[in-house]
């Protein structure tokens, strides 16, 4: 398996473990967006939406830019990327575990004789 950096893995499953965060990605995956554009559509505080945001910057999944007093974020799928090639590579682990475990069931099942 490849190996990955294990502090880059957990601020990233982290960032995306709560729900308004991934709503915040799922906006800018359709393009840049102001911070102001991303907290309208949540019922919080702009404060409380920019500490989302410093979580996802922290994971490295968001740029952010500034013009004057605008800020603007971008989306920077390279963590997602990794995170879903670590879950994808447990998962043909597993599933070729279960496929071994299935092959070792069928030749070891013993055959019903039938009494006569």
């Amino acid at each position: 398996m490849v190996k990955y950096s294990c502090a880059t893995l957990n601020r990233t499953f982290a960032a995306l473990a709560d729900p308004t965060r991934r709503h915040i990605l799922a906006h800018l995956a359709r393009g840049n967006r102001r911070v102001t554009h991303l907290a309208r559509p949540h019922d919080m505080s702009l404060p409380a939406v920019s500490k989302h945001l410093r979580v996802l910057e922290r994971a490295g999944l968001l740029r952010r830019r500034r013009y004057g007093r605008v800020h603007e974020m971008e989306l920077n799928a390279k963590p997602l990327k990794q995170a879903a090639q670590w879950v994808e590579d447990y998962r043909k682990f597993w599933e070729g575990s279960l496929d071994r475990l299935a092959e070792y069931l069928e030749q070891t099942r013993q055959p019903k004789r039938n009494k006569i």
